[in-house]
């Protein structure tokens, strides 16, 4: 466990373990050096109203060695998307600040329609959650997830025989809020990394309610402390429930 109490703001809930911490301008992120993409990146949503052209300047992060980076190559006809971890429309005050979004550490391979799809409708309502009246400021941590006791494919490198890019099972995200009075809250989803329809009968009660799972499944699948900063019983109990969803539509 790292003492995050002395780094970036976003960090102040709890740091995870990583091969190599990243530390962005806006958002910080931890990488995997095994499977060659981040384990989780953790941000604070961008309140700011400003709306600057996305950038879409995909490129390496030159910080990770290069043995254990992805590049453009790696996703060049894979049939994947390079699915973004920290959204770039959470991050809109400045052009740096988005442009810092495209660095492919920041990157993951998803099926396109999960990622233009129910992926995207989970960002947009985080942001929605994050204008709430009273809402101080929303922490969100989002990662890959691998399922151990199922096939996991591989992007082929097309510069190294050997070299591959693993494509996750699924994402995690959870979301974490502060009200102007101190008081947290936690929302927590999985998400399998293939198609959805999201107008299946069985989503009429809401598709991100169907994918809602307590906190600690996040953790005891991905081997990550989530929010391991905060301690007490209310938090204990927090992380081992589900909680009503916001309005987001």
């Amino acid at each position: 466990m790292i003492d995050a109490s002395n780094l970036k703001k976003e960090t102040r809930y709890g740091l995870p373990a990583a091969d190599q911490i990243l530390f962005n301008r806006h958002y910080v992120l931890g990488y995997s050096y095994y499977f060659r993409q981040a384990k989780w990146a953790l941000e604070i949503v961008d309140k700011d109203k400003t709306q600057i052209q996305r950038i879409e300047n995909f490129r390496p992060d030159y910080r990770i060695p290069e043995r254990f980076r992805a590049d453009l190559a790696n996703y060049l006809n894979s049939g994947y998307d390079r699915g973004h971890l920290v959204s770039s429309a959470n991050q809109i005050e400045t052009q740096l600040q988005n442009s810092e979004t495209f660095l492919l550490s920041n990157m993951s391979p998803q099926n396109p329609s999960f990622n233009k799809g129910v992926w995207k409708r989970l960002e947009n309502a985080v942001r929605v959650l994050n204008e709430t009246k009273n809402i101080l400021e929303t922490y969100v941590i989002s990662g890959p997830l691998f399922l151990f006791d199922q096939e996991v494919k591989v992007i082929e490198s097309k510069k190294e025989e050997g070299v591959t890019l693993p494509i996750p099972h699924a994402y995690f995200k959870s979301v974490l809020t502060e009200n102007h009075r101190g008081t947290l809250r936690i929302w927590s989803f999985i998400i399998p990394n293939e198609p959805i329809d999201l107008d299946d009968p069985k989503f009429e009660d809401g598709v991100l309610e169907h994918f809602q799972v307590a906190t600690t499944k996040i953790e005891k699948i991905s081997g990550l402390f989530l929010w391991e900063s905060l301690v007490g019983t209310k938090i204990t109990r927090d992380k081992k429930k589900i909680r009503k969803m916001w309005k987001y539509n």
